[in-house]
């Protein structure tokens, strides 16, 4: 590449110097302005899919998206900040142990860091929740500032630290689509989905070539009874009250896909060595329009009452909750998304037309003992129950539904 750059330059001498000697000056170079003015930079960026608005059940809205970001030199660069702003307005700045929570190298989810090889990609995951005065004046766009150090700075070009301006994420107007609740009964807990690092949050699906986050929204859905999971034996289906619970339609639509008789995992087993077709277990995918895939997973064995290509109302009794796939312990997977394919797809929010919310785990690691043990589940102390509508569920939640409505 140098030797490009040199032949350009002594070319452009011999031109300026050929014909006839004169005394007048040469025409002044035409110029050429681009904006922004070009400028080496060590990280390029992409946005795996444009983050949509949704209310939340903390009563803020949330745009939840990822930045992935590529180290484009030949040493290791450090992320030290990062922050997110509309206009001259900061939404989000993470920096030190909070940037390093929200952030994994590619193919390795389990570590946080801020560290991001030679060439190698890094994914930040982004919860933007815009306090409810905020919620009737969604920003458009968005911007991004990236403070870092890089281990071979290139002198001229790229100092030792560097704040890099990105380019600019657009908002989407996808409308969350408006459903009916899968499940009815209470005790219901959101144990899986948006927007903490969960493994839903974070399952990055590298498949024909692109990456793609069908679960960016999903939700695990499990039962309490008394606050606990299960009683008895852990690894028997029976010991969990809700397994063969009814699940229902969330809206009218079609069916599109139905994939049944795959056995029942073991609780507590991690299943291995299943196929891409195996991973949702026993399951429907119904096309509730506007571009909104409903993907209904981990179905029990044999259950399910529909077909491809039934015209399906909201509330309909689809099959039972099983522990099919690729399942430890019996749940309904639920999940919005913008194409029929579970996987291949960017998962979509939604919005639950009325529910109440009864409860809230007191932390992420309240999960552990009660998949581990059955419980009691540990709960946020004077938590105010509440009737919601229109508004999205959040991991820790727990619910009470009427199904069809």
């Amino acid at each position: 590449m140098r030797r490009s750059i040199t032949a350009a330059v002594v070319l452009l001498l011999a031109t300026t110097g050929c014909g006839s000697a004169t005394t007048s000056a040469p025409p002044a170079p035409e110029t050429t302005t681009t904006s922004p003015a070009p400028m080496a930079t060590p990280l390029i960026r992409s946005v795996l899919a444009a983050p949509i608005p949704v209310p939340a059940t903390d009563g803020r809205t949330h745009l939840a998206y990822e930045l992935s970001l590529t180290n484009a030199l030949s040493g290791p660069a450090t992320l030290t900040s990062l922050t997110a702003s509309a206009g001259d307005r900061k939404l989000l700045t993470l920096s030190s142990d909070s940037l390093k929570y929200w952030t994994r190298a590619l193919g390795d989810p389990t570590t946080p860091t801020n560290i991001i090889g030679p060439g190698q990609t890094a994914i930040v995951w982004i919860d933007l929740a815009l306090d409810g005065r905020d919620s009737g004046s969604i920003p458009a766009e968005l911007t991004h500032s990236v403070q870092l150090s890089v281990a071979k700075p290139i002198p001229g070009l790229i100092p030792a630290d560097v704040t890099q301006d990105i380019a600019p994420v657009t908002v989407s107007d996808h409308k969350p689509a408006s459903i009916a609740p899968p499940l009815d009964g209470s005790g219901w807990l959101d144990a899986n989905s948006c927007c903490d690092m969960t493994a839903h949050r974070m399952a990055v699906n590298p498949i024909n070539g692109k990456l793609w986050l069908a679960e960016r929204f999903a939700v695990d859905y499990v039962q309490l009874t008394d606050n606990r999971l299960f009683n008895g034996d852990a690894t028997d289906p029976q010991s969990y009250p809700y397994f063969g619970t009814p699940v229902h339609a969330v809206g009218d639509g079609k069916v599109v896909a139905v994939v049944d008789g795959l056995p029942e995992q073991v609780p507590t087993k991690t299943p291995s060595g299943l196929s891409l077709e195996e991973y949702g277990g026993n399951h429907i995918v119904e096309d509730l329009g506007d571009g909104n895939y409903a993907f209904y997973a981990h179905l029990k064995q044999g259950s399910i009452t529909v077909k491809a290509g039934d015209e399906l109302k909201t509330g309909q009794s689809l099959g039972a909750l099983g522990n099919s796939g690729n399942s430890d312990a019996p749940h309904l997977h639920f999940h919005l998304m913008d194409g029929p394919d579970p996987l291949m797809a960017n998962g979509l929010p939604f919005v639950i037309k009325s529910f109440r919310l009864d409860q809230r785990l007191a932390s992420m690691d309240a999960l552990d003992p009660l998949f581990g043990t059955g419980g009691p589940a540990k709960l946020q102390p004077g938590f105010p129950a509440r009737d919601l509508t229109e508004t999205s569920p959040l991991t820790l939640d727990i619910m009470s539904y009427s199904a069809g409505q």
